[in-house]
């Protein structure tokens, strides 16, 4: 999918992720804040759209309304475009997305992206049956199918067709968290984790256990997307959106079909990947979305990097670590650095900038980049969200 502008990524910035203190419109402030502190030369009279990333703050912050209230706490007044983008856990790349559709048609020309979730709260009890809105609510959500049992049924069919090991799966969380170690930001920055403490943590849904499954992460997110002709007032490096793709296939599990054969994935992936020009093979670098350990390893086979049921080996023999094929999560992943909903793509995207501006530190520096991949699902995995960026070198 292209449009008739180009558009840039030209800087971004992330609050920390973690269990915080802090509320959502604090959050908000530290986005904002954080952003124009990484983005120098934008001034808040430059940015003419707001797009705003936020899955449920009805019922995490209690605010509906969440774009105004976000530009006002951002110090921002948007005179051509504001809305707010809601996706589950895709409400991030949606607000970008949405930005860049925005830019590219002519209805704007300097737009912010920003991703605000707050998710712990007093009660977890109320914490986890707002996470079961997220699915069929009155009949998977009734039947405990939230995200942990959806996922461990993948997991569990995976294995029983493909003979994935539980090896596997903690080498995912293990290079994640590895890489979280290099970014003050993440949720879980200072705690290590090799295979073996991995497989002595408790089981949440078999065969996963905890260090299989994202966390409940409070955190804030944004970026700056420019048309082409503005990007260099703003950076020296900028990054050109090169493709998208979307696709939604059910929302009932009852309609899922294949839990290992993740189709809209496969549909999204392959619309970004034409309209960029490009083939799987071609990236550097992917940011995906780990929610859990086995969505990583399904995703590889969904966007092309090996073969359906050679996942668990892909990540085993280092193919998505530095010096492998194409490096995956480098900023830790949903799982080293937490996932709060809205914030979660919009923080993949500051990852990307920051690749390619080569500004990461060396334990997760990719060499040299040229093309990156962002992905999200949301639900249970009935909806694909795909970015492909092109950098300048």
């Amino acid at each position: 999918m292209s449009f008739g502008r180009g558009v840039a990524l030209v800087g971004g910035a992330t609050t920390k992720f973690g269990v915080r203190a802090a509320t959502w419109a604090e959050l908000a402030q530290e986005a904002g804040g954080a952003l124009f502190r990484a983005v120098p030369a934008l001034t808040r009279a430059d940015v003419d759209s707001l797009f705003v990333g936020a899955a449920e703050p009805e019922r995490f912050a209690f605010q509906s309304h969440v774009a105004p209230f976000a530009a006002e706490q951002m110090g921002l007044a948007p005179r051509r475009v504001i809305q707010r983008t809601e996706l589950a856990c895709a409400s991030g790349q949606s607000a970008i997305r949405s930005a860049y559709a925005a830019i590219a048609s002519g209805l704007s020309d300097v737009a912010v992206a920003v991703g605000v979730e707050k998710m712990n709260i007093p009660s977890m009890a109320e914490a986890n049956t707002s996470m079961g809105c997220v699915m069929d609510r009155a009949w998977d959500g009734a039947h405990g199918a939230t995200a942990p049992p959806f996922f461990a049924m993948v997991a569990q069919r995976h294995q029983l067709e493909y003979g994935t090991s539980d090896d596997a799966l903690a080498a995912v969380s293990e290079k994640n968290h590895r890489f979280a170690n290099s970014n003050p930001n993440a949720q879980f920055f200072d705690k290590t984790f090799d295979r073996a403490k991995l497989g002595r943590l408790p089981v949440v849904a078999p065969p996963l256990r905890l260090g299989d499954c994202s966390s409940m992460t409070d955190g804030a997110a944004a970026v700056v997307l420019v048309a082409d002709e503005l990007a260099t007032k703003y950076t020296k490096t900028p990054v050109r959106v090169a493709g998208t793709g979307q696709y939604a296939d059910f929302h009932n599990l009852a309609n899922a079909g294949s839990l290992t054969d993740w189709v809209g994935l496969r549909h999204a992936a392959g619309e970004a990947f034409r309209s960029a020009g490009i083939g799987p093979k071609d990236l550097d670098f992917a940011e995906m979305h780990d929610c859990f350990t086995i969505s990583e390893i399904v995703e590889y086979e969904a966007i092309g990097l090996c073969p359906p049921g050679a996942g668990g080996q892909y990540v085993l023999d280092g193919r998505s670590s530095l010096g492998g094929d194409v490096v995956v999560n480098t900023r830790g992943g949903l799982l080293g650095c937490g996932h709060p909903l809205g914030a979660t793509g919009i923080a993949q995207a500051v990852e990307v900038f920051d690749q390619f501006e080569g500004r990461v530190p060396a334990a997760r520096q990719v060499p040299d980049p040229h093309w990156a991949l962002v992905h999200n699902l949301s639900g249970s995995a009935n909806v694909h969200s795909v970015m492909i960026y092109e950098g300048a070198s």
